[in-house]
C-alpha cells in the first residue's frame, strides 16, 4: 500500500477514496466490527453507517459552499464522529425476550477524547484540531438539546466551544446516513435546533455577552441574561496556567508575568520533599494556603500547574471567585512531538508514559469557565 500522510487524507488534498480510508486508519476498521440498534441503524455496523454520513455530507449545500478549511474539519468529524462506540457499546437482553438492545452511552464525550489523542500529533492549528473534537463531542445535541435543563444555555454553551452550523450539518448528515423509521423526524430536530440557535443568538458563532464578567455568571447561577451588563466588582486577577507537562508554562510565566509570586506545585512538592506520585493532598492543601494569602491581600498570582481536567479547574476557580478575583486560563496546546521533545530538555524529564496519561485526561479550557482563555501556541 502506497504511503500517504493523514494530513493530506483528511484536507482531501487526496481524493476521496473510502477503501484508501479504510486501509490507513485501523480505528476506522474496528468500525465495521462494532454492532448497531437495527430499530435506529437498519443499514449495518458503525463502519457502513460512517461511509454513510461522509457521503451525506458531500450532498449537503453547506458543504457544496464551504472553503477547503471548513471541508476539512466536517470531513474529519464525521469521519470520526462516532470513533469511540466500539468501546463504549452495550447489548442487552430485553426481559422475556430473545431480541436485543444495542446502545453506546457516552460514546460523543468519549469520541471527543479519542479524536483528540488521533489529531495530537498533526501540523494543524489547535483551533482547527479543536473545532473536529467539539464537532464529535456535540453531534447529538441537535437531536437532544430541547430535553436538556436549560436548553437555551446548553446551545449557548455549545457556541463557545464549536460552529453551530457546522454542528447542525453534521448532525443533518448523522440522520441522512442512516436507515431508520424516525429519519424525516430526527431531520426535523436538526432543523429546529438551527432556528433555535438563531433565536439565542448563537448559529454560526459564540453567543455574544455584555461583558466577560457577565458571561462568566451566566454559567454560575441561574438568573443572569447575556446582554444585562453586570457590574464587575473583581479586586485582583489570576492567572491559572493550563498544559501538558514540557508546553513551556515556566517559560511563558518568566516572560509574561515575572513581577507576580507563583503558586507552584512543583516547587511544593521539592519544599516538601513529596515525589510526583507520593500524597497530593498536601502539596494541594499548601498550595491552596499561599493562594488564599494573596487572595485575602487581592495580589494578583500565578497558579502555575498542568490542570487539564476541567473539573480540578472548576474547584480552583471557584475557591479564587470566592475572594473575588478575576480568572484567566492560559492554555498551552502543543503537538504531542514537541511536547516530548521539550520535555527532553526539561531538567527534569517526565515519564512520557506519564505526559501520554496527562494527555488522555486533557480537557482544553473554554470561556464558560472563566473570565478570560488565553492560547498561547
Amino acid at each position: 500500500m502506497k504511503q500517504f500522510k493523514t494530513e493530506d487524507i483528511l484536507s482531501l488534498k487526496i481524493p476521496y477514496d473510502w477503501d484508501l480510508l479504510v486501509e490507513h486508519f485501523d480505528w476506522l476498521q474496528e468500525l465495521y466490527e462494532c454492532p448497531q440498534d437495527p430499530e435506529y441503524h437498519a443499514e449495518g455496523n458503525v463502519g457502513i453507517h460512517t461511509k454513510m454520513v461522509v457521503e451525506e455530507m458531500f450532498k449537503l449545500e453547506g458543504w457544496q459552499q464551504a472553503d477547503a478549511l471548513t471541508r476539512t474539519i466536517l470531513f474529519t468529524a464525521c469521519l470520526m464522529h462516532d470513533i469511540s462506540k466500539p468501546e463504549c457499546t452495550v447489548i442487552e437482553k430485553i426481559a422475556g425476550s430473545d431480541q436485543v438492545r444495542i446502545s453506546s452511552p457516552r460514546h460523543a464525550v468519549k469520541g471527543a477524547q479519542r479524536t483528540r489523542l488521533q489529531l495530537a500529533d498533526l501540523s494543524w492549528p489547535d483551533y482547527v484540531k479543536e473545532e473536529i473534537c467539539n464537532l464529535v463531542r456535540y453531534h447529538g445535541l441537535p437531536i437532544w438539546f430541547w430535553s436538556k435543563s436549560n436548553p437555551e444555555k446548553a446551545v449557548i454553551q455549545a457556541s463557545l466551544s464549536v460552529n453551530t452550523a457546522w454542528l447542525s450539518w453534521v448532525a443533518e448528515a448523522d440522520m441522512r446516513g442512516r436507515i431508520t423509521a424516525t429519519q424525516e423526524e430526527k431531520i426535523d430536530q436538526v432543523a429546529y435546533f438551527a432556528e433555535f440557535c438563531k433565536e439565542q443568538q448563537c448559529y454560526g458563532g459564540a453567543r455574544h455577552f455584555a461583558s466577560p464578567h457577565t458571561r462568566f455568571l451566566y454559567f454560575q447561577k441561574k438568573e443572569v441574561y447575556p446582554d444585562a451588563p453586570i457590574y464587575d466588582d473583581t479586586r485582583a486577577e489570576v492567572y491559572l496556567m493550563c498544559g501538558l507537562p514540557g508546553t513551556g508554562k515556566d517559560t511563558w510565566i518568566a516572560e509574561n508575568a515575572s513581577d507576580l509570586p507563583v503558586v507552584s506545585l512543583d516547587n511544593i512538592r521539592d519544599d516538601l520533599n513529596i515525589s510526583f506520585n507520593g500524597n497530593q493532598g498536601k502539596v494541594i492543601q499548601a498550595a491552596q494556603e499561599q493562594a488564599k494569602s494573596y487572595l485575602r491581600k487581592q495580589q494578583p498570582f500565578v497558579w502555575n500547574a498542568t490542570n487539564v481536567n476541567r473539573q480540578i479547574r472548576k474547584k480552583l476557580i471557584d475557591l479564587f471567585t470566592q475572594y473575588r478575583a478575576k480568572v484567566t486560563i492560559v492554555y498551552l496546546p502543543k503537538p504531542l512531538s514537541v511536547v516530548l521533545q521539550q520535555n527532553r530538555q526539561r531538567e527534569v524529564v517526565i515519564k512520557e508514559s506519564v505526559i501520554e496519561k496527562f494527555l488522555n485526561r486533557l480537557e482544553p479550557p473554554t470561556v464558560a469557565e472563566a473570565h478570560h482563555v488565553m492560547v498561547v501556541e
